[in-house]
């Protein structure tokens, strides 16, 4: 009997240690359960401090870390708009001198304009009063110029001159002196130049060129002429391109080809 009751006390002992640590491992759960219930209310309110403070960002989903500012730490300043501004004071100080540029650029320009179309209507003005001028010339000169009579050649030759200028001039001396002068003398020689008269509307004379200093003008000519040559008189329909220059004394006939 002293041996049952011996191990029976024995493992009732053994019971009791059982149930004893099962309640300490319970206790240690509950423990832990309501340890960790606690700091998850302790976090909660927390952040709903935070929150209320705006120190947490509520529009990101998911979970919030939060870190602390350190000692010391300055919130950097807020930008201004004219940080974004690219040295405002300076480029308002260049748009007076760059729009006064501009402006005298085309002020400069403009007058350069004025100038080339006034001197090119002044330039048409006196070339279009040179076309009138030079063949009224050219008409008046063709006559005295392509006529001749052995009978009075020096007359008739000074009279030509007159009308002539430049190279021309000493060139037509020249020929006259020692080719149509003597001939004309030798044969009786006659020649009378005329200038044809319009017909039908169509000009006898006109303006190739011209410029306010220079013309080109076209003439039809019929010359008649007469010497001991020929037995009657003889017609000569000709085409005459006079070239007249514009001289102190009027204009002058500087070259005559016959085409």
């Amino acid at each position: 009997m002293a041996n049952l009751t011996t191990r029976g006390r024995g493992a009732g002992s053994s019971a009791r240690r059982t149930l004893t640590a099962a309640a300490r491992a319970a206790a240690k759960r509950v423990e832990r359960v309501e340890g960790a219930d606690r700091v998850e209310r302790k976090d909660r309110v927390e952040r709903k401090d935070r929150v209320e403070r705006g120190s947490v960002d509520t529009r990101r989903s998911g979970r919030t870390v939060l870190i602390e500012r350190p000692d010391g730490w300055d919130d950097p300043p807020e930008p201004s708009p004219e940080s974004f501004e690219e040295d405002p004071p300076a480029r308002r100080k260049a748009y007076p001198v760059v729009l006064v540029v501009v402006l005298a650029v085309l002020l400069v320009a403009g007058l350069i304009a004025v100038a080339v179309l006034g001197w090119q209507y002044r330039d048409g003005r006196r070339a279009e009063q040179a076309r009138g001028e030079a063949l009224a010339a050219a008409r008046k000169a063709a006559p005295v110029v392509l006529s001749y009579d052995h009978r009075h050649l020096d007359r008739d030759f000074a009279a030509a001159r007159a009308h002539l200028t430049g190279d021309f001039r000493d060139e037509y001396g020249k020929t006259t002196k020692t080719v149509v002068g003597p001939t004309a003398r030798k044969y009786q020689g006659v020649v009378k130049a005329t200038v044809v008269e319009p017909a039908d509307g169509a000009p006898a004379a006109s303006v190739v060129s011209a410029s306010p200093d220079k013309a080109v003008v076209l003439l039809f000519v019929n010359q008649v002429t007469r010497s001991t040559q020929v037995s009657g008189p003889r017609v000569d329909l000709n085409r005459v391109r006079m070239t007249l220059t514009r001289t102190s004394e009027g204009w002058k006939v500087s070259a005559v080809d016959a085409l």
